[in-house]
């Protein structure tokens, strides 16, 4: 493949994979370093002109004002309070309370303050920190591999259930996608339309509602055998008014999202305002922690937006060289049947997934794979899941998956070696695997939620006369309401 012809995208992956492994230098920076680069040998092998480039500060400021990008600095500001105040200890000590004749109680109180509290913060390194800080203490007692797993897989929760920052990103990016797939030669959109974030909600739930339930089977399983640090402390009223309170008010901002009644931004708004309040009232800070929650909020998002930058002028360069429509010709000219090209999509997703995190592979790779991927699955939706459930499968695989890198980090645990690890996982990945298979077979699954088709009217149409009589009416011309000749 030359360097410099429709197949230097595939060059630019691989150079940006390559350098995110062996630099450990933040991926924003390699993602300009690699446009940068690549753009010189674009304009000096006359691929394309340099003015073209101009165009560069205009589509990101065009890209800045975009509204659903107001939710980056709400879940970052929402992650780094919770990790700073007492709801997620009260909900871990409910929780423990609660499950604790299943023998279980911690294992399963992680995967609950995890489903809980994911939605509402935004991302897998903000929940490793936050169930780091708080679960990994409570299971010193436990083998440290099937803790760090454990801490691993609660981590990624908010990667599949709405409507985590994850789910609002991937819905834009998935409406952009469809949209490009609706122009491929072949595709035709039959009944379906358009899909949005809402759709996405819809198709998301069922299947992360069984992904939680088969992980708090194999979370039972292997709890029970273990010997925690030290029995679950009772929670005192307070704790359990608290985590009540805190349960409720994130179930009715869910529910709001999900049925459409809330914004997802506005549901993080508000979340963030309760939670303010909730601190405020309690003084659960002094001044010197708020200035370093809101420093550490300026910090992250700054880092988020600069990513955002950086997948931007990559994806430019890329598109540029013309390697979207390279693949896409590619891939629609595969010889291999639908469902055997759609899987080969699936599985470069899992290994680009295994070296990048849930913002890079959604701002730079779905955009590329996503259309023809949708393409030959006939299903924006399904597609959508998919790559939901594929992103939070790499996450999981040692040594390079994201979730396991921030649980290996941050826990505090004993290190232990990857094949321990992954004996560790194994069950939770099985366990993965099967419901992705099954979505990738049964479609249906993830139609189940569908708000309903708006019903065809069985009257007869209007005729030419009635239509101009109710003109006439609406017009208030006088003489109207005769009937017509």
């Amino acid at each position: 493949m030359s360097l410099i012809g429709p197949a230097a995208g595939a060059w630019m992956l691989l150079a940006l994979a390559v350098l995110v492994v062996s630099t450990g230098l933040p991926v924003w920076a390699l993602l300009c370093a690699v446009a940068s680069a690549f753009a010189a040998l674009g304009v000096l092998g006359g691929q394309f002109d340099l003015n073209i480039l101009a165009a560069l500060p205009t589509r990101l400021v065009g890209l800045l004002e975009h509204d659903l990008l107001q939710a980056l600095p709400l879940y970052v500001f929402i992650g780094v309070l919770l990790q700073r105040l007492s709801v997620a200890d009260a909900l871990f000590s409910s929780l423990c309370r609660l499950f604790r004749r299943s023998g279980a109680g911690p294992s399963l109180a992680a995967l609950g303050v995890g489903a809980l509290i994911a939605p509402m913060n935004g991302s897998v390194a903000s929940s490793s920190a936050l169930l780091a800080r708080l679960v990994a203490p409570r299971l010193g007692g436990a083998d440290a591999a099937r803790a760090t797993a454990l801490i691993s897989v609660s981590a990624t929760i908010g990667v599949v259930v709405p409507p985590s920052l994850v789910l609002i990103l991937l819905g834009d990016a998935m409406l952009n996608a469809h949209t490009e797939a609706s122009n491929l030669p072949g595709f035709t959109l039959g009944t379906q339309r358009i899909i949005n974030t809402q759709d996405l909600f819809h198709a998301a739930l069922l299947p992360a509602a069984a992904v939680l339930a088969l992980w708090a089977l194999v979370a039972w399983w292997q709890g029970r055998s273990e010997r925690h640090q030290a029995a679950p402390v009772a929670p005192r009223r307070s704790e359990m008014a608290l985590a009540l309170l805190a349960v409720g008010a994130i179930l009715v901002l869910l529910a709001g999202v999900f049925t459409g009644k809330i914004y997802a931004v506005e549901g993080a708004a508000s979340g963030g305002v309760l939670l303010i309040v909730s601190t405020l009232t309690s003084r659960a800070l002094n001044r010197v922690q708020w200035s370093e929650v809101l420093g550490n909020t300026l910090a992250l998002s700054g880092a988020l937006f600069a990513l955002l930058v950086g997948a931007t002028s990559f994806s430019l360069v890329f598109r540029l060289f013309g390697t979207d429509r390279w693949f896409a010709a590619l891939v629609l000219g595969s010889t291999l049947a639908p469902q055997l090209t759609a899987a080969l999509v699936l599985l470069l997703v899992a290994l680009c997934a295994w070296v990048l995190d849930a913002f890079e592979m959604v701002f730079v790779i779905i955009p590329v794979l996503a259309p023809p991927l949708i393409m030959h699955l006939g299903d924006a939706q399904q597609a959508a899941v998919l790559l939901l459930l594929v992103l939070q499968l790499s996450f999981l695989i040692p040594p390079m998956g994201y979730a396991v890198l921030m649980a290996r980090s941050r826990s505090g645990l004993a290190q232990v070696s990857s094949a321990r690890l992954v004996r560790a996982l194994r069950p939770f990945i099985l366990a993965q695997l099967a419901l992705t298979l099954i979505v990738f077979a049964v479609p249906s699954a993830v139609h189940l939620l569908d708000a309903p088709a708006a019903a065809i009217s069985a009257e007869a149409p209007l005729s030419d006369q009635e239509i101009a009589r109710q003109l006439q009416e609406m017009a208030g011309e006088p003489g109207a309401s005769a009937p017509p000749p």
